[in-house]
């Protein structure tokens, strides 16, 4: 498991894509809608890790609530981890609460699953998985 970028919730994507741009001396490597998520992401690679830059593209998307709620700021950590599925038998196992048990597509050709904040102290984790390397369902 490796810290695999860490999600940032902003309001405008252009405004934070200048100022992130100009913070880290290069420009961002792709840009990239989630329809079903109802997000448009715009990734910066930091090292061995990313930064995701998140902005709502509808006012019912869970970062459109959530910048509601808190305002712009770190959303989420996530971890990769080379089999998804085993992680999430292995955590459940754990004790963790996930918002959903069943991975789905994300940004940046990447499975996707959340724990669910009340069990991990209050902060959003994602796993994530690259598609294309077979988990062990």
């Amino acid at each position: 498991m490796k810290l695999e970028h860490l999600g940032i919730a902003v309001k405008s994507l252009s405004t934070s894509d200048d100022l992130f741009a100009k913070l880290l001396g290069k420009e961002n490597y792709k840009q990239e809608s989630v329809e079903r998520e109802g997000v448009t992401t715009s990734f910066y690679e930091l090292g061995e890790s990313k930064i995701e830059l998140l902005e709502a593209t509808n006012p019912e998307s869970p970062i459109a609530k959530f910048l509601d709620k808190r305002g712009e700021g770190i959303h989420h950590l996530a971890f990769g981890v080379e089999d998804i599925y085993a992680e999430i038998e292995r955590l459940k196992a754990a004790g963790f609460i996930f918002i959903s048990e069943e991975p789905k597509d994300g940004a940046d050709n990447k499975l996707i699953v959340f724990l669910h904040p009340k069990s991990t102290n209050g902060i959003l984790i994602e796993l994530c998985q690259e598609k294309g390397e077979e988990p062990s369902k």
